[in-house]
């Protein structure tokens, strides 16, 4: 029920990053496997076919482009750049223009409507990893009705981007809101009367006291991330309802993998922190757009 698109906590404003990744080019295919398209951004280059996924992107970056993405940082795919290891770490975007709202919808050659999954994919492994983790540590300590701020603490040590935290912040005021209205005294003093938890938290203190374990607080996690981006794909592009069904249920034993890695956690310090610098980049440029239908 937490993951249905329908329940009032206002998740239809959101997209998943998937918005700010299609307004940076991720939909707009090359024009040739050797050369990138003349508006292609340096990072949008960087971008190469995710390992499995048939999208007729280039598998390597042309020799002599600068891409850049720092020496030592694979350039394969959304698994390799979106999901490197952020500390110490500064990847500068070069679509923070206006020119990033004319690539959303991948003018001048279709759109690439299978990196749609990857990114999914990539998020799994990454952002939603850490939201994953931040809600099952969350459910382990209210469980014993402890203070939940050194894990709103950790999550946000882990998510550098302003833009990220705001919206996962809008949506933990939409849950927290229902969560109050089913269960008040079982959360009475769990979050500061006028807070903006950010959504792990909420999750987590919802699967204590719902009586889910851990496990089922992850896949909850994983899957309305999942489920997220295939909805907001539908109002992004052109598609078949039945096409991002499929995405879901093939991206379901990501989901299932991602959810047993964090299961067990119960240390804010262990909490995943896999990076994702050119998501965050994607957000940053979202977030000052006034052409959006999506908060992230």
């Amino acid at each position: 029920m937490l993951a249905d698109a329908r329940l009032p906590t206002g998740a239809h404003a959101h997209s998943a990053g998937l918005e700010p990744a299609v307004q940076a080019g991720l939909l707009t295919p090359a024009a040739s496997p050797d050369v990138p398209p003349s508006h292609a951004t340096p990072d949008w280059i960087a971008l190469s076919r995710p390992t499995g996924v048939p999208t007729g992107v280039p598998t390597g970056v042309p020799t002599g482009v600068p891409t850049g993405v720092p020496t030592g940082v694979p350039t394969r795919g959304l698994a390799g750049v979106a999901s490197h290891p952020t500390p110490g770490v500064r990847v500068r975007s070069s679509h923070r223009t206006r020119d990033s709202i004319a690539l959303s919808r991948g003018r001048g050659g279709g759109e690439d409507v299978g990196r749609v999954p990857a990114l999914a994919a990539t998020r799994l492994r990454t952002v939603t990893a850490t939201e994953a983790g931040a809600a099952v540590v969350a459910r382990h300590r209210w469980l014993d009705r402890r203070d939940l701020a050194p894990v709103e603490d950790a999550w946000a040590a882990r998510t550098p981007s302003p833009a990220v935290r705001d919206a996962t912040r809008r949506l933990g005021r939409g849950y927290l809101r229902l969560a109050l209205a089913l269960w008040p005294d079982e959360l009475a003093g769990a979050f500061a009367p006028g807070s903006a938890p950010p959504r792990p938290l909420v999750a987590g203190a919802i699967g204590a006291v719902a009586g889910l374990d851990a496990l089922q607080v992850a896949l909850l996690v994983g899957y309305d991330d999942v489920q997220t981006i295939a909805s907001a794909a539908l109002k992004l592009t052109p598609l078949d309802p039945a096409t991002t069904t499929r995405w879901v249920l093939d991206l379901h034993p990501a989901v299932a993998a991602m959810a047993a890695d964090v299961a067990h956690l119960t240390d804010p310090d262990d909490i995943p922190s896999a990076g994702a610098p050119m998501t965050d980049a994607w957000a940053q440029a979202h977030a000052r757009t006034t052409r959006r239908l999506f908060h992230g």
